[in-house]
Parts: C-alpha cells; structure tokens; sequence
C-alpha cells in the first residue's frame, strides 16, 4: 500500500508533467519581454521585434533552435483588447509564417503560406475575455485561450545575399490595438503585473519555486473544463491560480514529497524519450499542436518543449529527430564519424524546405564549428556532391572531410549531439510514413 507521502509525491510529478512547459515558455518570454538588462531581450509587449538574422551559438535562450529562418517575435498581452497582426504580400517563393502559441505551449493557430497563403491580410488576435465587434477589413479573428500569448514569425532566407528582401518582408509585420485599428476609443488599461522572477534552466529541474511560478502562470490561463478535476486535485497540494506555494514553510514531509515528485517526473520523461522517441514511434512533433491535437498528453507536451520548445505543429512542420544511428548507440563526435544517406530522388518531400541542423549535447544548442556551418538545407541542395547514382551523403563528423567533400560536411562537435531533420510544409508522404528519413549510418574506422 503506497503511503499518504508517496500519494503526495506522484501529485507533484503529474503537475511538473503539467506545467513544466508554462514554467520553461516564461523563463524565455521573460528575458525576451520583461527583463532589459537580458542580452535575450527583444523588445516590449504588443510590438513586433525582428531579428534579421539566423540563430548562431551565441543563442541561448531556446534549446533546439531553429537556424534557417530569421525570426521576428511578438509577445502578446491580451488582457486590455485584441491587437490586429498585419502581414504583407509575401513572394511566393518565399515561405513565410506566424505560429501562434498560448501559455500552455500549445499552438492554437497558423497565418502564412501554408495556412493562409501569401496574399497581405488583417488578423484579430483575442484573448478569452474578449467579446467585441470584428471591424471591416479582418480576414479572421485568432483565439487564445490564455491572456497572454506568443507569436513567432519565420521568414525563409534563400542565402546570405538574400537578407536585405527578409528585412523588407519584415518591416511589414506590423501591430496594433484593435481600437486603434478601428478608430474607436479605447478601453481603460488594466494594471502593469508585477512578473515573478523566472528560474534559471538548470534551477526549475528541482527548485520547489517552480510551483510557485506555476501558480502565478496559472492566473492568466482560465481553467479548461477538461481539466477541472485534474485543477481541484492540484489545488490539494497547494498548486492552482494564485495559491501561496511556498516550501520553506510546508513541513519537511511535504518538501521531500516535492522534491520526489520533481525527480520521478525527469525519470518518466527520460523513460518516455528512451522508448517512444528515440527509437521513432514519436517524434517531437508528437507533443506540439492544438489542445484538441495534443488531447491532454502532458507528458508528450512536456518531452517536446524539453527537446524543442516552440516546435511547429506537423502539418507546418515534420521534424524527425535522430539521436541514435542505424544501430541504437547514442550519437558521438569525439570517437564517431556518421553519414546519412538520400537514395536518387528520395531527399524529403516538402512543398517549402527542409533542413538538417546539428544540436550538441547537453545544452541543445547549435556547435560552433571552423566554417561556422549548422546545418545543410534545401537552398544547398545545387551545391551537394553526388554519388555516382544519383544519391545525397552527407558526412556528419568532427574533423573536416577534406575540400573536395567539405559540400556534404555537416561538422559535428567532439562529443554527444543530436541532430534534427526538419521539413516545413511537409508533403503527404512525409506525414503518412511513405518517405522515411534515411538513418545515421556509422562509418568504417
């Protein structure tokens, strides 16, 4: 018979399953749009912040992230009105797109090529409170179901020659209120909150603090009916919207029940990574999409923001994720040389791009590297050395290849990684299981 500590201990795991993604989403929004001093800080909320650049190592913020498309970010308070998103005419070539994520993580809408086409357009972004007059000239009003939500745009980069056109479809993402929009007058701003201090990466994995912060998080997000007995079984615990949660005052049996909890939640999480994706019956992209999608898997949702907070859900983008090779062994730089094979006519079927990114182990971050290369991608594809039939290797090793196949080199760092195959609008055969990605094949010594 488990015991009334035990009982505790699994409440506090399946609420760090829960809310781990809400805890981690704030750490990053909070030095993108909260905190100045933060070398991450973009900008205020309700303003769109481009950067017209691709990620480097020097990123830290995000774990995984992606380096193909310049960003721009938007940090969206909903509290007060809706804003109008407005997007320019985008060249078809050019794959563009804004994925709309809660406070939850889940991403709850898409405006761009896939979704909505490439044609300039008015979008009403509205919190759960709203309920107002759509003005003329909105294609369609956006709904979140949290009060404060994140907008992340992409915009393809063809090369480096090729960043003076993203700074112009950039400098068309504009914001505004809703009255403003409108013409109308606007509505009594609600107060400025006073945000918690975030927990650093390492420190959310076992500071009793995360629940706390949880709690503050839960204010804005209204409760979902699905959920209503999973909040009032939480709210026991101490962990619901706005519930003082502060360990140095529970009793010591409490604190080692938290504490357990935390840690059995790391063990379930890497039990998931170790059964369901890492050998491919999940990808990361499992654990990104709707609430309706993600039907309350918490701990699919928590394993992908642990691998790549932010993910697209799959019909914008597939991403098969490889961090074993052909044989099951975890990837490694420092004693290990891998190729990757695409037969003749078999690189991934997608109707934008794809891309084949480096991560090192542990941080989840891109590897620096002597020809400052983190991944090969679509727009290289003219450049690649074919084999004499036809095929694509690339050669995914620590130590450069030699010149005359540097092309196909995707430099590895000497250590673990992992590394993320990613296909934005992914064709049918990518999502259907028709086209597999080739394996990570380890080379001869």
């Amino acid at each position: 018979m488990r015991s009334k500590n035990d009982a505790a201990a699994d409440v506090y795991k399946d609420a760090y399953i829960y809310g781990f993604p809400m805890v981690d989403s704030y750490r990053i929004q909070h030095s993108y749009f909260i905190d100045g001093s933060n070398p991450e800080y973009k900008g205020i909320w309700n303003v769109p912040h481009s950067v017209a650049r691709v990620y480097t190592p020097k990123d830290k913020a995000i774990q995984t992230p992606n380096s193909d498309t310049p960003y721009t970010f938007l940090g969206a308070d909903l509290r007060t009105e809706p804003l109008v998103l407005t997007v320019p005419t985008v060249s078809k070539e050019r794959y563009y797109s804004l994925q709309f994520i809660d406070m939850y993580t889940h991403n709850f809408a898409y405006v761009g090529s896939r979704a909505t086409g490439n044609d300039a357009g008015n979008f009403v972004l509205a919190g759960p409170d709203w309920d107002g007059d759509v003005p003329a000239g909105i294609k369609a009003v956006i709904r979140s179901e949290t009060r404060f939500a994140f907008v992340l745009y992409r915009t393809q980069l063809f090369d480096d020659n090729d960043l003076e056109e993203v700074k112009k479809v950039q400098a068309g993402y504009t914001v505004q209120t809703l009255s403003r929009f409108a013409g109308t007058k606007a509505p009594p701003a609600l107060p400025a909150v006073d945000f918690m201090p975030p927990l650093s990466a390492q420190a959310q994995k076992d500071s009793p603090q995360f629940f706390a912060i949880l709690n503050f998080l839960l204010q804005f997000a209204p409760r979902h009916a699905s959920e209503t007995a999973l909040m009032e079984r939480f709210a026991r615990h101490g962990i619901g919207a706005g519930l003082l949660f502060n360990a140095d005052e529970m009793p010591a049996e409490q604190r080692a029940a938290i504490g357990q909890g935390m840690a059995d939640a790391w063990k379930t999480f890497a039990q998931y990574k170790a059964e369901q994706v890492d050998t491919g019956k999940k990808s990361s992209a499992d654990g990104f999409g709707t609430r309706a999608f993600l039907n309350n898997d918490y701990l699919a949702r928590m394993a992908s923001a642990v691998l790549g907070i932010y993910g697209n859900s799959k019909e914008e983008a597939n991403y098969p994720v490889y961090f074993v090779d052909a044989d099951g062994k975890p990837l490694d730089g420092a004693s290990n040389r891998y190729t990757v094979r695409f037969p003749p006519g078999q690189l991934p079927p997608v109707n934008a791009f794809w891309s084949l990114t480096m991560y090192e182990l542990p941080a989840s971050l891109l590897t620096e590297n002597p020809i400052d290369r983190y991944l090969i991608n679509s727009a290289m594809e003219k450049a690649l050395v074919h084999d004499p039939d036809g095929s694509v290797t690339l050669l995914i090793q620590h130590e450069p290849p030699g010149q005359e196949k540097q092309a196909n080199w995707l430099p590895a760092p000497k250590g673990p990684f992992f590394m993320v195959l990613r296909e934005y609008w992914p064709k049918p055969a990518a999502l259907d299981g028709t086209w597999k990605a080739p394996p990570a094949v380890r080379a001869a010594a």
